[in-house]
């Protein structure tokens, strides 16, 4: 007595229930789903705070010089700057300058002094003093920048008076620029950088570690030989979909509890975690995101359903799965260049390489406004891989789940192709 084979959409959507409920349900979905965004906001804070005002100590630093008048102006100077805040001593070199230095010295290796500027002459009229810097670490490189702006500035200062000048007028043209900012908008650059580098490293590792979950699923299923049942009836394309869909649809879920999540926060006004960083998502911006999420996915795990078919254990599947991490790497590597200068020749080619493109196009369109054209391009040729990989796939993993303990070389994948 014959029965009417169920269609191919109901038994992807029973196989991609089935695949969603399981993870769904785990612990592991509930402790990832909290334990990522908090790690990464704390990464974050902590990250902010080490380079912000709270982590900057306050420094004690020498002056040696000749020129009182040098080392009394750069002393005032020096005393502007509160984050770190620098205190400064003039002192003039004694015994030809052997005691003195051997003094700092002495201070340097009690830690009573962080650092001290030597000050020599200059040898000629016109010729300009030079400049010793010594510290008792490393860890003053902002301390060494401040320094170097300050020297600047008050040489400038010197010469503008040299040149006859007032001194209301060397004040006046000297004065810092301060930049009304009071007009700018919750989509500012600080704001898209951030966004753009937080929703990268989310979308890297979040396709990274689903596309890997289909193919740990088919490995495990092949262990078990759940596969010889279920093919009794169900077709290997449907098992392959109701994975791909079941999974990334976990995937989407974890991710859009997340887009909500920082919504909610930031509904009220900025996330302001210091002076210059800001995290605002807007609907431009979560709305590409889960577009090329939803591509990327499907492209990598696509490739990772043909990889799982191929091998029979995880061990072979660590070794296999360079082929999902080399395009991933690639584009880590070089996502600042392409935060810094979206519209550059590198920013532009990797967003048309389809295996780039869900990651890179994604930073374009976080932190400026690529042509709809490029956007357009980029999607189309994506959804063409994607197109491509999933036929392949699919006809790698209608042979590889019935293949054991032999992992198949180039030839025999052309076989399975040609026989599939």
């Amino acid at each position: 007595m014959s029965s009417v084979q169920p269609s191919f959409f109901h038994n992807t959507w029973l196989i991609a229930k089935r695949e969603y409920v399981e993870r769904i349900r785990a612990k592991s979905f509930i402790v990832m789903t909290v334990l990522i965004p908090a790690l990464m906001g704390g990464l974050t804070f902590a990250m902010n705070y080490a380079t912000g005002k709270n982590a900057k100590s306050d420094v004690n630093l020498a002056i040696v010089t000749q020129d009182s008048r040098f080392g009394l102006d750069l002393q005032q100077e020096l005393a502007k700057h509160k984050h770190p805040k620098i205190t400064a001593n003039v002192l003039s070199p004694q015994g030809g300058g052997a005691d003195t230095r051997l003094t700092l010295e002495g201070e340097l290796k009690s830690k009573d002094l962080d650092g001290y500027l030597w000050v020599t002459p200059p040898v000629s009229e016109h010729a300009a003093p030079t400049f010793e810097w010594k510290t008792r670490a490393r860890g003053y490189i902002n301390t060494q920048n401040e320094l170097s702006e300050s020297i600047r500035t008050v040489l400038t200062r010197q010469g503008l008076a040299h040149t006859g000048m007032g001194a209301n007028d060397v004040e006046a043209l000297m004065q810092p620029i301060d930049l009304d900012a009071s007009v700018a908008s919750k989509d500012s650059a600080s704001s898209g950088e951030a966004v753009a580098f937080g929703l990268f490293f989310i979308m890297y590792f979040v396709i990274l570690f689903y596309g890997m979950n289909v193919a740990r699923s088919i490995i495990e299923e092949k262990t078990s030989r759940i596969f010889e049942v279920l093919l009794a009836t169900i077709r290997p394309e449907e098992m392959m979909a109701g994975k791909v869909l079941g999974v990334g649809s976990v995937g989407l879920t974890q991710v859009g509890i997340w887009l909500l999540g920082a919504i909610a926060l930031s509904a009220p006004g900025l996330i302001s975690l210091g002076d210059d960083f800001a995290f605002h998502i807007t609907a431009r911006q979560g709305i590409f995101f889960v577009v090329f999420f939803f591509l990327g996915y499907t492209l990598y795990s696509g490739m990772a359903a043909a990889l799982g078919a191929m091998t029979s254990s995880e061990q072979e599947l660590q070794q296999m799965n360079i082929f999902l991490m080399l395009p991933l790497i690639a584009c880590s590597g070089v996502v600042f260049t392409v935060v810094s200068d979206p519209s550059g020749t590198v920013a532009k080619v990797f967003s048309f390489i389809p295996f780039c493109t869900p990651l890179i196009m994604y930073v374009r369109i976080a932190v400026s406004q690529p042509p709809w054209y490029e956007i357009a391009i980029s999607i189309a040729g994506l959804v063409l891989t994607i197109a491509a990989i999933l036929w392949f796939a699919a006809r790698i993993y209608r042979v590889g789940i019935l293949m054991y303990g032999k992992k198949p070389n180039l030839p025999e994948l052309l076989r399975w192709l040609k026989y599939s």
